[in-house]
């Protein structure tokens, strides 16, 4: 990924110079949140979407800092919903700096996202990256709904996962096609590789909060457990655990807390609900592979098969 760090130190000071703010605690909260440590992996992907096709101007990097400050201000609303402690192995910003002033700073990069988003001044990016943000709200409420909910089915987990994750990488490796004027065919062509990219990441995502560390991963193991979010590998284990494992996970999910992990955690491994939803992933990772296929060999298009390989080969 060496070759990329050129650009992404152009979309870094794209970020550093869109966050400017006359509000000190703004500027403060959005800082810390922009700097702790994140991958940078959706502005990535829309930088590299406009290279695979030689783009040869800058608006790119702007189109990356407006997916990075809508991703950034999700995180915020989220860590306040799910009262996250730690993200990224820091703490989270509403810990440090309250639900309020998480809320609304996610607020500010929200509207300065779409602020910027005039910049480029195409109807089209506009209307996707407006439909990306809804559909992630919806997400978010939907999966808000399944919290507790011992009867999710593997079908409504899918749904939540493409809303509130795939969503936004398949906007940020969409945008990168429109911006180069491609054909209709190519476009969805990249929306496929985003979406299929997406939905592996989050699932790899679910499998390590049962299968690593704190340390590995940024963030408390089985946290997802404790705020009663049915994911699924726990789907995938009540459904081929016996009737005491499942109804033990059943439990567990209804109850939230931690008081239970250690015991979801060896049925998971017992079931195989782990070693399931990591070949999922891999399945969606190899669709991202071969959605890209018709696109001319080029340094970014081999950078973009690389990082769904590397998706699904990852503990953090």
């Amino acid at each position: 990924m060496l070759q990329c760090q050129p650009d992404m130190h152009a979309v870094d000071q794209v970020v550093h110079q869109r966050l400017k703010s006359d509000v000190a605690l703004v500027n403060q909260l959005s800082h810390y949140i922009v700097n702790s440590g994140g991958k940078r992996l959706r502005p990535l992907l829309a930088v590299l979407s406009a290279k695979a096709f030689d783009y040869q101007g800058d608006m790119h990097y702007l189109l990356a800092a407006i997916i990075e400050f809508i991703h950034t201000a999700t995180l915020l609303h989220d860590d306040v919903v799910d009262e996250s402690g730690l993200r990224r192995g820091n703490e989270t910003a509403n810990v440090l700096f309250g639900n309020a002033a998480s809320v609304l700073v996610g607020d500010f990069l929200y509207s300065r996202a779409f602020e910027m988003m005039v910049d480029v001044n195409d109807m089209r990016v506009m209307q996707i990256l407006a439909t990306t943000t809804n559909v992630i709200a919806e997400g978010e409420v939907m999966q808000l709904m399944n919290v507790h909910d011992a009867g999710t089915t593997e079908e409504k987990y899918l749904e939540v996962i493409h809303c509130k994750t795939a969503k936004l990488f398949e906007a940020a490796t969409q945008l990168g096609a429109i911006l180069c004027n491609r054909n209709e065919a190519e476009i969805q062509t990249m929306a496929a590789y985003g979406r299929y990219l997406g939905a592996a990441f989050q699932l790899i995502d679910d499998v390590m909060d049962y299968s690593s560390n704190s340390m590995q991963m940024g963030k408390n193991v089985g946290d997802d457990l404790a705020e009663g979010k049915p994911t699924l590998p726990l789907i995938y284990a009540m459904q081929n655990g016996t009737a005491e494992q499942a109804a033990l996970i059943s439990s567990a999910i209804e109850k939230g807390g931690y008081s239970h992990i250690e015991e979801v955690q060896a049925i998971v491994q017992q079931t195989g609900a782990l070693i399931y939803t990591e070949k999922m992933a891999q399945q969606q990772a190899q669709q991202a592979i071969a959605a890209i296929s018709c696109l001319p060999d080029s340094q970014s298009k081999s950078i973009l098969e690389n990082i769904a390989r590397l998706s699904v080969f990852r503990n953090h």
